[in-house]
């Protein structure tokens, strides 16, 4: 039972099925439910897990592809007072096992497909749950028998889930949120980008990543919304789904906005009931932006920035905002005060490089079993993003990169979305990322990995880069591919390019 003055994730869709009772929730495959019947198997599997003997505090991993029994177990987690761990459901091996280890998981929720993953890895969690489509799965036990009555209680200042960052530059660390962060996430979600009951999105990206699941999907069922979820985000699925289901609403990574903006399918459908697009989970290029803009120009964008530790919306640059701040990540959410600090914590000026801290209800208690990197990012009473941003004397901010992206060529720091953004110009370009190598004169040599589009040559493309960027700013190498390292969220992975182009 939850507390009287708290609020819990779960409680959260149990609000929404008392107000909106019959309408449907949640759509996924042939299978649909009303906010009823999804409140109802919440509960049913809720009960279910803590029958196999979990109890409160016990972290529970899930591993599968996007499905409602995803949801549900998230949900049902959060009901019966368990720690949700979601796992990147592209893991196996080693990753998959330090993941199950380091958050010592007693039982993985996975699909039928993934489980010997689970069953082969050196880590060894107390048991195995199908989510769905085999004999004694999670979405069974949801479906089935009576609506039990729970015997926990649950408050807002437990944990809820360890959200593992991404681990694009080393080990994921696993941040610690409580209901009540995601909670006030939620509504910061709501307010700041305007999601209402009639939206009608479609939801593509892994619910395993927090934005899909925690900017999106949970905050519009908080709305009464109607939520569709596609198990993989297949470009040619997802323009004909929205043409034919009329969709209103859409979040995707910018790789898959590019992919999208890409496809042959793009200019063929008929994109008119779009009127909210969201994007976010990493920088989008600016000329893909507007290219976009002009494809699609009754829609209404929305920069969506932020990580992991803040649940993870920070930031929103709302769709009047665009014109005139098209590379702005925007201002700070309700319940979200940030500041650009230097090396020493103090506040810079106006349009001075540095790095953004925060201070919020969203943050993570810290980082799962690593004290001493809780210690070094919640310092001073902030947290320490990473991230390097400049501010405008309007308050609006501006991401320049990662503070471990950014480059030193000669001494001299070159953010590498900046040399992206000019690759990206070029119309031979489908995708870049931009890394520094080591280098004996230049200490790192600025390197460009590019997804052509058609033919195109290295000559061609450091010549455009020149026409646009200082001399030390432009690559010292350019790379082809036919596609980049990424996470199943789109982020590309910048540590594993540097490695396959030192190694090659």
């Amino acid at each position: 039972m939850t507390p009287v003055r708290s609020s819990t994730v779960a409680d959260i869709l149990r609000r929404s099925a008392a107000r909106h009772p019959g309408r449907i929730a949640l759509r996924f495959g042939s299978r649909e439910w009303t906010y009823e019947e999804l409140d109802s198997a919440v509960t049913r599997a809720a009960a279910h897990l803590l029958s196999l003997g979990l109890e409160h505090g016990d972290r529970v991993a899930a591993y599968g592809r996007n499905s409602d029994a995803f949801l549900i177990g998230f949900l049902a987690c959060a009901r019966a007072g368990l720690v949700h761990v979601p796992v990147n459901y592209n893991l196996t091996g080693d990753e998959l096992s330090y993941l199950l280890e380091q958050s010592g998981s007693r039982a993985v929720l996975a699909d039928p497909a993934l489980a010997p993953n689970v069953t082969t890895s050196a880590a060894r969690p107390g048991r195995l749950v199908p989510l769905r489509d085999a004999e004694g799965s999670l979405l069974d036990a949801a479906t089935t028998g009576e609506i039990p009555a729970l015997d926990v209680a649950v408050a807002d200042t437990d944990l809820v889930q360890l959200l593992y960052t991404s681990g694009t530059t080393a080990r994921p660390k696993g941040a610690m949120m409580t209901h009540r962060a995601l909670v006030h996430e939620y509504l910061s979600c709501v307010v700041n980008l305007d999601l209402t009951a009639d939206d009608a999105p479609l939801h593509v990206m892994p619910l395993y990543h927090s934005a899909q699941l925690h900017v999106f999907l949970v905050p519009w069922l908080a709305v009464g919304a109607t939520n569709t979820v596609l198990e993989t985000p297949d470009p040619t699925e997802i323009l004909r789904r929205i043409e034919a289901d009329r969709h209103g609403a859409f979040f995707a990574a910018p790789t898959l906005w590019v992919a999208l903006s890409n496809h042959a399918d793009f200019d063929r459908r008929d994109l008119s009931t779009l009127r909210k697009a969201y994007y976010g989970a990493s920088i989008m290029p600016v000329p893909v932006l507007n290219r976009l803009r002009e494809a699609l120009p009754g829609l209404g964008f929305y920069n969506c920035f932020g990580q992991s530790e803040i649940a993870p919306l920070a930031t929103v640059l709302r769709p009047e905002e665009h014109d005139e701040r098209p590379d702005s990540a925007g201002r700070p959410v309700l319940f979200v005060e940030a500041r650009v600090v230097d090396p020493d914590g103090n506040e810079v000026a106006p349009g001075e490089q540095g790095e953004v801290v925060y201070r919020s209800p969203q943050l993570a208690t810290g980082y799962w079993n690593k004290p001493e990197e809780t210690e070094e990012a919640f310092r001073d009473g902030w947290f320490h993003s990473g991230d390097l941003v400049r501010v405008d004397e309007e308050g609006y901010f501006y991401v320049v990169d990662r503070i471990k992206d950014v480059i030193n060529t000669g001494g001299v720091l070159v953010a590498s979305r900046e040399v992206e953004d000019a690759l990206y110009t070029h119309p031979g370009v489908a995708e870049v990322a931009v890394v520094g190598l080591p280098d004996d004169r230049w200490i790192e040599a600025i390197t460009a990995v590019v997804v052509p589009k058609g033919e195109v040559s290295a000559d061609e493309l450091l010549a455009h880069a020149k026409s646009s960027l200082s001399g030390f700013k432009v690559p010292k190498a350019i790379h082809f591919a036919d596609d980049l390292p990424r996470n199943a969220s789109g982020k590309i992975l910048k540590r594993e390019l540097r490695q396959q182009l030192t190694a090659g």
